[in-house]
């Protein structure tokens, strides 16, 4: 028996995906990730990509919770520049990585507006393995600790 809770959640992800695709922010459906350059890359996975695939529809391109969707939801997303100084300075990357993968959630963090990425990745066509989530949550982690704000931005 699904919850009510993993309903909304599927719901969201679903609408999250179908806009991001509609509006040209998603790879077209069943295009391969990137192949890896094994002289320059680990993985074949982009974070900015990813970002701008699956999160700026509501996190917005600069990441600071004013994209496209934020207006449209009960809870507007939150700022992802300010995790190190919400955090002393430290960017907390094991935290970030519970958030985005969304399967066990964080107390106070995400919620039912947030997509259960690492169910979504998991479920996707290209890369559902579980190295290949972990690859894509990682991409997305580091690319996230590049747009951390300095203190006095």
């Amino acid at each position: 028996m699904t919850s009510l809770a993993g309903k909304a959640t599927g719901l969201m992800t679903g609408i999250v995906l179908s806009i991001a695709a509609a509006s040209g922010l998603a790879a077209p459906a069943g295009q391969d990730p990137k192949p890896a350059d094994e002289h320059t890359q680990v993985t074949p996975y982009v974070g900015s990509d990813l970002f701008h695939n699956y999160c700026a529809v509501c996190h917005g391109t600069s990441a600071r919770g004013d994209g496209p969707l934020a207006d449209k939801m009960k809870r507007r997303p939150p700022d992802l520049t300010q995790f190190s100084l919400q955090h002393g300075g430290a960017y907390p990357a094991a935290l970030v990585t519970s958030i985005i993968d969304g399967r066990h959630p964080v107390p106070g963090h995400g919620g039912p507006d947030m997509p259960v990425w690492g169910q979504a990745f998991k479920e996707s066509q290209t890369g559902g393995t579980d190295d290949a989530v972990k690859a894509r949550i990682d991409e997305l982690v580091r690319y996230l600790e590049t747009l951390q704000a300095k203190r006095g931005e």
